[in-house]
Formats: C-alpha cells, structure tokens, sequence
C-alpha cells in the first residue's frame, strides 16, 4: 500500500507490459494471434496487456500456454450448460453452531491493523454481482441455515482444546473439515480448502451448472501454504472463496495496494517503481524505454474517474472495498467452472495471481478472448451483459467506491468503442 503523505495523479498510463516482462521471459502473444484467439466476432486492438510486475503470476511461469476461444470450445473436458443444468449458486456462508460457539473468533483477524469492526460483505450483494457478471443464466443464492459447522463427533478427546477436525453439517450428512493453526497468525486458524470443495460437491443441486460457496474462514490447501483465498474444481463445478484475507484492515499487512489498485495499478509511474525495487540489479529497469503505448485513451478515463471518486477508500465505508475484492474473485473462480483457463493474452479478470499485491492490481472485466467464451456459455449478447454489469456498479453503495465507479466507466466505454 502506498504510504506517501502526497497522492499520486496517475499523469501517464502504461497499457503494455512492463519492462520486467522481457526479463522474466513472457512475451505477450502478438495482434494476430490475439485477434485469431477470439471468434473474431469481438477483438480490441487497444486491450490494455498484462503488467507483469516483479513476482506476479506470469513472471513465474511466463510460458503458460495461452487457452483460445477454439480450444475452450474443443476441450472434451468442459461441462456444457444444459437446460437441466444451468444455474449458478452462490451458497452463503455456514453458521457456526452456538456448541462451539468459541470457533467465531476464528474468523476474526489477530493482526487487523484497525480497531473497527467489520461485516463481511453481504451474500446477496456477491450473488448480484455474479448474475450481471455471468448475464443470461440464472443465479441464485442458497441460505446459510442449510449449513453449519459443529463439532467433529471423532475428534472430541477429553481436554483437547483445539480440534483437528471440525464438522460442517449439511442437510444429509456431517463433513469432516480439517483444521490448523495460522502459521503467520494473522487469524487464529484455518479450514482446509480441499475438505470444504468436497462439501460444496456434496450439495451441488440437481439443477446447477456451478456453486461457490463462501466462507469466513482463513484456509489452507496443504502443509507448504501459509494461506489461500479460495479454489475451484473446475471438472466438478464448485469453488470455494474465503474473505478473509480480503479485509480492507489487512492491507498493509499483505502490502495490498489501494491507491494504485485497478485501473490506477496502470499508473507508469507506479510500474516503473515497481520494476526498479526488486534488487539492485534490475535498478535500470526505471530507466528502460517502454515501447509505444497503443492508444490508452479508455484506460486512462477509467483510472481518471477512479482517482476522482467522491469518497477515498480511507473515507469510505470499506465495505465497498471488501466486497469489490469478493466480487472479482468469485467471478474468477466460477470461470474455472466454465471451462476457463488463466488468461495469458491481456490484463483479465482470468489472470491468475500470485499475491495479494496483484490481486489488488488486475482488472474486474474480461478480456476479448475470455469475453467471447462467456457470452457463448451464457447465450447472453456483448451489450447486455456490459449494462447489466454496469447497472449493478451504480446501485445505491456502488457508487464512490473507486473499483465499482471505474468497472461502469469500462463498461460504458468499451461499449462504445466496439459499437
């Protein structure tokens, strides 16, 4: 997070990748082979391309294969959307039953660099989201009270403290979900991610497409992870999605940048420091001339209507924070659920992500290559899909949280630009 006492006014916008790039070995694939990964029903020559900062995803894999419309489309192992099966759910997070009513603090931070006390953000708000997001299919939220957690019936030793295991309780069985310490104690304890994705399998409705269920929860995946903010099983159709590591109070914490977040993280000025504070060795990279910018006009609209939302994320309720992080990545992760691979091609909501930091900094919107297999799966059109993603940016509570105020300019604006 940015802590100097001026704030910056973005004066020029970087739409290419970064001049560490080159040096970690990604090259973006070239216009042909963008536009030849569409339908080539919908390209934009002006996308803004991926930054690729100092230890973002594609600087440690810079060879991800890229996915194109065409493979989505032949990929045997993709679930098609049916009449039967095209609901999405979005499933609230479970209770913690009163028994163990001490396993509520787990989900409060240890580490919160504020005294203020936050209510994550409202399934209801996520589910709105996800059905402007993924327009043309039905979404539907499915109530906590159908899940709780509960004690472990195995595990319960006499004067053992902390439980290894704790049930979630589901309308036809108790689960076992795995539990541990957090290893940087920022919270107290952590759920296992895999144990929580078998549940959600288990309660995947006759008539859904995919499901992401919520939780409160920090998690884990294995014994390596220090934490992970959520998955998706894309083949069987679920995802799991924790806010926890989302709160706007944690930020400083995990270096979450707020003033140069999406659209502002396209700030050159801000990439190039980025670049030139890796190690010594790469102190030139500031200095490197970029290559021409394509034409950025939209961009730098958007990241100009950011910086001059009427209230500052410090000023604001960062309630719109938390649910602008929700909202991104559970439509990331239910694109798993369609089929969607990580997004080599552009700055996408598909991207995938190796921080914090740079989940802060990629983008809500789908590329042109993305776009195209949502808007097949979905059979919804270009244009009602971006209204209905901006109508939700500006609902009562949407507007002035910079992340909502900038998704409605892009909407708009690249409506425009592709009528």
């Amino acid at each position: 997070m940015s802590h100097s006492s001026t704030r910056c006014l973005h004066p020029s916008i970087c739409s290419s990748v970064s001049a560490h790039a080159k040096a970690a070995g990604y090259k973006q694939p070239t216009l042909e082979e963008r536009i030849a990964a569409t339908n080539h029903e919908l390209y934009e020559v002006n996308f803004p391309a991926p930054l690729v900062l100092p230890e973002d995803d594609l600087a440690l894999d810079p060879d991800y294969p890229p996915q194109s419309f065409q493979e989505w489309v032949d990929e045997e192992d993709r679930n098609k959307i049916t009449r039967a099966k095209r609901t999405v759910y979005i499933v609230a997070p479970p209770q913690i039953d009163d028994s163990v009513g001490p396993w509520r603090k787990w989900t409060r931070p240890q580490k919160s660099c504020s005294a203020a006390s936050l209510t994550p953000p409202n399934p209801e708000e996520i589910k709105d989201y996800i059905a402007a997001f993924y327009h043309g299919l039905p979404v539907k939220l499915l109530p906590n009270h159908r899940l709780r957690f509960v004690p472990w019936e195995a595990d319960q030793k006499p004067g053992k403290k902390t439980p290894s295991h704790v049930g979630l309780e589901t309308p036809k069985e108790c689960i076992g979900i795995r539990t541990r310490p957090c290893p940087d104690r920022t919270y107290s304890h952590q759920l296992n991610l895999d144990d929580l994705l078998d549940a959600a399998i288990s309660i995947l409705p006759k008539d859904a497409y995919a499901l992401c269920m919520l939780v409160d929860h920090d998690l884990f995946e294995d014994d390596d992870d220090e934490f992970v903010c959520g998955r998706a099983y894309g083949g069987s159709r679920v995802a799991v999605v924790s806010s926890a590591r989302y709160r706007p109070d944690l930020d400083i914490l995990h270096s979450a940048e707020r003033e140069h977040a999406w659209p502002a993280s396209h700030c050159q000025r801000y990439v190039q420091e980025c670049c030139s504070s890796q190690k010594p060795a790469r102190k030139k990279a500031a200095q490197i001339k970029q290559p021409p910018s394509r034409d950025d006009r939209l961009l730098k609209d958007i990241v100009d209507i950011s910086s001059l939302s009427p209230a500052s994320p410090e000023e604001k309720a960062p309630l719109g924070l938390w649910l602008a992080r929700m909202c991104r990545t559970v439509s990331h992760e239910l694109g798993h659920c369609f089929g969607i691979d990580h997004c080599v091609y552009y700055a996408c909501a598909m991207q995938g992500s190796a921080s914090l930091a740079e989940d802060a900094r990629q983008p809500a919107y789908l590329c042109p290559v993305d776009l195209v297999k949502v808007l097949c799966a979905t059979g919804s059109t270009f244009q009602d899909r971006e209204r209905a993603i901006e109508e939700y940016c500006k609902r009562p509570g949407k507007r002035g949280v910079p992340f909502f105020d900038a998704l409605a300019a892009w909407c708009k604006g690249f409506s425009h630009e592709t009528e």
